[in-house]
């Protein structure tokens, strides 16, 4: 761009600076101006000449001479000193023309000015020119500033806006990441009495995607029709995408039918969205109707088409369907040859894995890589089959790739979980060989198999050689060595790693918090727990249902059964799924303690509540009844299981047999042990020691009154 040297001479001050264009500008038969001689005179930038031949200039040629590329400084000392002429005004088109090059530099301070002047000088500022300052402020990262403008047209600059300048202002608020706002946009829009364009309801229904509103955008779908406008396909595709994201398949469907029945043509992407989405939920076979569906209407299935309905089959067990499907595939690629061979080795069956590998591959000209290898290992590790893994390890060199770090990894995770830690060093000497290094995730492994083993020393060492092998310790490395720490009962040094944790800039995790809970309420230390759930609350963590759990337990451990039950309220209050574990803890507590009637109240409850209780409540009930001697109780509760959906199990039965043994109802104790052998009853080991050593008291109590 030229800059203000080349034009800026004290002639700028003078007067004389642009003597008239008689001699170089020429008028043709129309009378209009030409402007090849301008050209030619400007296109060297002769400012001798220009001083020569100009004596005024007419808002055409400043607008002429605007667009030439002049810096921002020089360009508003021309519109300066050209509107100080006599008799001179300036144009809409000069400003314009200045406002873009201004904008097209952020010089927004000297924008706002321009308006300004623009309005004193009485000149009819339109909307042209409020969209251009729209879309500058979009381009500079401003969407704030843009709609605060589209507000001032009219208030400021008495400029009525138009559907357009709502439509720029939406697509600026949605470039600029602020789709929150652009609702608020479209209700003003509509209380103007501006009639909204399908643009406008398509980009407002995408923002309100964007934000998870997806319900409001439905409705605004709706509303469209009341305004004059189709949905087109656009619209349709971005309501399905966010309904399939959202697991909303079937009101995904249901739109997708809408468009089907309509004049809107659904593409292959809006077709994938909803296969994804059911193949997401299982619903596979109505995945593979869509297909069908797709190539009556003409449209063909692509890769992601065919890929997520082959991963659908063999997530739902559907293997030899998901093969039967790939031979129909015009270009297979690697990726679904992958799918196949994961699902093969996930359902344990590493031949027919092995034969997709070795012939179909190789048949269709796909090469396998080394993720269809790394795969492969991983599923006969998971399988146990560790010895056949490390087969395939050294095979890969020989089939023209070569194993990676993660293959390597994935060796070591497997021979880790199964304790074979010499194997698992083995394995990282091969890596050494081929110039490979351990990464974080393999550290993690060995620290962690360690740790389960007891080996914190050793697994200390590793964690502190991980800076040095450029591997930088994360929450899973610190939550294993906190497990070994605990494990070993080394609560001091445990505590001082999770300390240390934030000092690396590690964030701990709710695993980090229950793993420390947990050992703490194994030591029964009350205080130091309810010290760390503290922290846990500040640092903004929720506590789960295991943390609950945990608690629970330990405040009824200490009898304060009050404050447990009132923990089991906020648990359910704050909305964690809550299973039957703290529900039976709590009545097994209330039991033990007596309080029958308290854990019969608290059963109620749970009813209440639309809790389920299982047939472990109830045992503790019985069993509770039956040691205080309320056995009839006992048998009325037993009689109601059934009632409540409850299958009455082994140990129910046999606290009731031994109650009634113990009370010398031995008549009755036969009895119900013959309705349960009826019912199905496999009487245990312990069935028939309660009753063997019932039996022989009473024989020996009879022999000793003879």
């Amino acid at each position: 761009m030229m800059n203000r040297l080349q034009i800026r001479l004290c002639a700028f001050q003078k007067p004389h600076l642009f003597p008239s264009f008689i001699h170089c500008y020429t008028t043709d038969s129309h009378g209009s101006e030409s402007e090849t001689e301008w050209e030619r005179l400007l296109k060297p930038f002769d400012l001798e000449n220009l001083r020569k031949s100009l004596n005024k200039i007419t808002p055409f040629q400043l607008n002429k001479l605007l667009q030439l590329p002049l810096d921002v400084p020089t360009s508003m000392e021309l519109f300066q000193w050209a509107g100080g002429q006599k008799s001179y005004r300036h144009s809409f088109d000069v400003y314009y023309t200045l406002i873009d090059k201004v904008g097209t530099e952020k010089e927004f301070k000297i924008i706002d000015s321009l308006l300004l002047q623009m309005k004193a000088e009485g000149i009819v500022l339109r909307e042209s020119v409020f969209i251009m300052i729209m879309r500058h402020y979009g381009r500079a990262g401003l969407p704030g500033r843009a709609t605060s403008l589209l507000f001032e047209m009219r208030s400021t600059f008495s400029c009525e806006p138009t559907f357009k300048s709502y439509n720029v202002v939406l697509d600026v608020l949605l470039a600029g990441n602020c789709p929150k706002v652009a609702p608020n946009v479209i209700y003003d829009m509509l209380s103007k009495g501006i009639s909204p364009t399908v643009f406008t309801f398509a980009t407002v229904i995408k923002a309100l995607c964007a934000v998870n509103e997806i319900d409001s955008a439905c409705s605004l779908l709706r509303d469209m029709t009341k305004h004059g406008c189709a949905p087109n396909s656009i619209v349709y595709q971005t309501l399905i995408h966010a309904l399939a994201c959202a697991n909303r398949v079937n009101d995904a469907w249901k739109l997708l039918e809408e468009m089907l029945f309509g004049d809107c043509a659904p593409d292959v992407n809006t077709f994938n969205d909803v296969i994804i989405g059911l193949c997401r939920v299982d619903r596979v076979l109505e995945a593979a109707k869509l297909v069908d569906r797709m190539l009556v209407r003409g449209i063909s299935p692509d890769e992601i088409t065919y890929g997520n309905l082959m991963q659908g089959l063999c997530k739902t067990g559907r293997v030899d369907e998901a093969k039967l499907l790939l031979k129909k595939v015009p270009n297979p690629n690697n990726v679904m040859y992958n799918t196949l061979i994961n699902g093969y080795m996930t359902n344990g069956r590493f031949e027919e894995a092995k034969a997709v590998l070795d012939e179909s591959m190789v048949s269709t000209g796909c090469k396998p890589d080394i993720y269809t290898y790394n795969i492969l290992i991983h599923g006969l590790c998971k399988k146990g089959l560790l010895s056949s893994a490390h087969q395939v390890v050294n095979e890969i060199s020989v089939k023209g790739s070569e194993p990676n770090v993660i293959t390597y990894t994935i060796l070591i995770d497997g021979f880790c979980k199964k304790g074979r830690l010499k194997e698992a060093e083995d394995i990282i000497g091969e890596m050494s060989n081929k110039g490979l290094c351990l990464n974080t995730v393999g550290y993690n492994c060995l620290i962690s198999a360690l740790c389960r083993d007891g080996q914190v020393h050793e697994a200390m060492e590793l964690f502190r050689n991980m800076p040095s092998k450029g591997c930088k310790p994360d929450v899973f490395t610190f939550n294993s060595l906190i497990y070994g720490l605990t494990k070993v009962d080394n609560m001091k040094d445990a505590l001082c790693m999770y300390r240390d944790m934030y000092m690396d800039g590690v964030i701990a995790n709710t695993v980090t918090y229950n793993t420390l809970i947990h050992a703490f309420l194994r030591r029964r230390a009350t205080e130091e727990v309810f010290k760390i759930v503290n922290d846990m609350l500040f640092r903004g963590f929720s506590l789960d249902k295991f943390t609950y759990t945990g608690l629970i337990k330990a405040l009824c451990e200490d009898g304060a059964f009050e404050k447990a039950s009132g923990l089991f309220e906020e648990m359910l209050s704050k909305g964690t799924s809550a299973n039957n574990l703290p529900c039976n803890i709590l009545i097994s507590s209330l039991c033990r303690a007596g309080k029958i009637e308290k854990a019969r109240e608290f059963l109620k409850e749970m009813i209440c509540r639309g809790l389920k209780p299982d047939v472990v409540a109830y045992n503790h009930l019985i069993s509770g009844l039956c040691k205080m001697g309320r056995i009839e109780e006992a048998h009325n509760l037993f009689e109601k299981l059934k009632s409540e959906g409850i299958c009455a199990d082994a140990v129910t039965y046999n606290i009731l047999i031994g109650s009634y043994c113990k009370a010398g109802l031995f008549n009755e104790a036969y009895a119900l042990l013959d309705r349960g052998v009826v019912g199905g009853l496999v009487p245990s080991t312990v069935t028939w020691h309660i009753l063997v050593t019932n039996l022989l008291k009473r024989v020996t109590r009879g022999v000793e009154r003879l």
